[in-house]
């Protein structure tokens, strides 16, 4: 998502001093030397604050909803939060961000099958409108974000999901993700994945580029070779790769777009609306330490397949596939840098096809190869039996040798966020801090899941499962903000430094089964643009249809 910084301050100041300077002229000038525009004051701490929220499920006006994706509007101080239950979007007043109150929703019946995604500027709101089928192509409309009334829209590729629009508002680019409904099968239908490119053109008609991956067509060898996963059984590149999430850099020439189930990044030229690399992500190594995680649900026992839950965070002989799902972008002395939020996805819920099992029923014929798994233990669900992995994990390598021995094991996500440069070469990762953090928390259990407060629930599959990320600047320090779907709750790190990033601070706002649950996606309001002059963090969650809005204390 675009970083949001002091621009909007700054740019006051600069119009304040040209009306003096242009009034000292009038009266014949001044040799007054010019005010210096005040630099934003670097923060020596931060800390979040719930103040408000607002909780679809309970205002009983109509059926119940998901709060997903959320989007604000400075003007109107209008909230927009994606109703996933009910494939409309939600129009809070925020002008009391401590009382966020619903006034309205806008239904897409008659544009498509829901809504997928919301973005807003200058008064503009933007919908990812899947069809029906989803594997016909999709919609982008905009709205008035005043009077709710629909501007115009236009078609872009199969089930278009999160959409960004560039920092200047002139373009809005959407994430076609071009998901096949099945594989194998006579009715099956794989769609090709692309970044619609669309000029909003205000007051006019918007006109639509496709960045599309036809052009990889043919190169599947050379890219498998390469570790960029594409794996769906008969499909090409351009049908393999799902775009996921975007984020555009700060001139708005390029963006940086995850495609999630490969594991890559893909860079388009927001001018040419071209796809001009793809670039694999390569994989975490969970035996290094600092690296661990707990993999099993079972772990409070030795060598066994009935063990019960326990707290068993440490290094293990297998590889995380990052998968992520958000991606953010921040500049540092001039270079631009990529966050993502590593969730793990797999290929688990499709007709015809399934790449999800478990390291026991995987191995369990030949068991491990000796030389890479010494510790033959680990076949137990004690140790890594549990843990979900890939069976497909790219083209034709199984993680076995001749024998029928595993010898490699993927999991999915990384479990962290990552720091990368803009070629994707890995410049930092969290390693297993989400899990040591959340190992100890008062009002849920480590590694529950968002609809149980089970312990260990989501050890053998991607752990906390961070899902959402968003990064602001205050003064000379950049702050990333992880949601974490499962356990809940919000982390915080300065990486102002991104070989170096540091935990800040993290705070839950669930109590087992009640409170915010699942938060899927958030959204950055600076001072400026706040409807109380405070810097805020709005988060959606989708399993408790709340949205949660935190006040950004700053200690200088």
């Amino acid at each position: 998502m675009p970083m949001f910084s002091a621009a909007p301050r700054r740019a006051l100041w600069a119009s304040a001093f040209l009306s003096l300077t242009v009034l000292a002229v009038a009266c014949g000038g001044s040799d007054d030397p010019a005010p210096e525009v005040p630099a934003e004051r670097t923060p020596t701490m931060l800390a979040l604050q719930k103040i408000g929220g607002f909780n679809r499920n309970t205002d009983g006006s109509t059926t119940l909803g998901a709060a997903e994706v959320t989007a604000y509007d400075a003007a109107s101080r209008r909230l927009f939060v994606v109703n996933g239950a009910n494939g409309t979007v939600d129009v809070v007043n925020l002008a009391d961000p401590a009382n966020p109150v619903l006034i309205s929703t806008i239904d897409v019946a008659a544009l498509g099958a829901g809504v997928n995604s919301v973005a807003v500027h200058d008064g503009l709101v933007a919908l990812a409108i899947q069809a029906n089928p989803k594997t016909s192509p999709g919609l982008v409309a905009f709205y008035n974000a005043s009077t709710l009334a629909l501007v115009n829209s236009v078609a872009v590729g199969a089930l278009p999901d999160m959409l960004t629009f560039t920092p200047d508002g002139l373009r809005v680019l959407v994430a076609n993700e071009g998901e096949p409904n099945s594989y194998g099968l006579v009715d099956s239908v794989d769609p090709e994945g692309s970044v619609s490119v669309i000029t909003v053109n205000r007051g006019g008609v918007p006109t639509v580029a496709t960045a599309g991956f036809s052009a990889f067509n043919g190169q599947e060898a050379a890219l498998r070779a390469q570790g960029i996963r594409i794996f769906g059984p008969g499909a090409s590149a351009a049908q393999d790769f799902e775009p996921e999430y975007i984020t555009i850099s700060a001139d708005g020439r390029t963006a940086y777009v995850t495609l999630q189930e490969n594991n890559a990044i893909a860079t388009v030229d927001v001018a040419t609306a071209t796809v001009t690399s793809v670039r694999p992500l390569g994989f975490k190594d969970h035996s290094v330490a600092g690296f661990g995680l707990d993999a099993s649900d079972e772990d409070g026992g030795t060598n066994t397949n009935s063990g019960t839950a326990a707290v068993n965070i440490v290094t293990r002989p297998i590889k995380g596939m990052y998968l992520p799902d958000a991606i953010a972008s921040y500049q540092v002395n001039g270079v631009t840098y990529l966050i993502t939020a590593n969730e793990g996805d797999a290929r688990a819920d499709w007709p015809g096809f399934n790449e999800e099992t478990r390291v026991r029923a995987y191995c369990a014929a030949a068991g491990f190869d000796p030389a890479v798994f010494p510790d033959a233990n680990l076949l137990f669900d004690s140790g890594l039996g549990r843990l979900r992995i890939t069976n497909s994990p790219n083209g034709g390598n199984t993680g076995k040798n001749a024998a029928g021995q595993c010898n490699e094991l993927w999991a999915f996500g990384g479990r962290s966020f990552s720091i990368w440069s803009t070629d994707v070469a890995r410049v930092y990762d969290s390693g297993d801090d989400f899990e040591q953090r959340t190992r100890t928390l008062p009002n849920v259990n480590f590694n529950a899941g968002h609809e149980d407060n089970n312990l260990d629930a989501r050890s053998a599959n991607k752990g906390p499962e961070p899902e959402g990320v968003v990064v602001a600047k205050f003064g000379s320090k950049t702050f990333a903000f992880i949601v974490l779907e499962r356990v809940g709750g919000v982390m915080v790190y300065d990486v102002s430094t991104p070989a170096n990033a540091t935990f800040v601070t993290y705070l839950n706002t669930r109590t087992g089964l009640t409170g915010d649950l699942g938060p899927e996606a958030l959204s950055f309001i600076p001072a400026a643009q706040s409807p109380n002059g405070k810097p805020l963090l709005v988060v959606g969650h989708e399993v408790s249809g709340t949205v949660a809005v935190f006040e950004i204390g700053l200690t200088y």
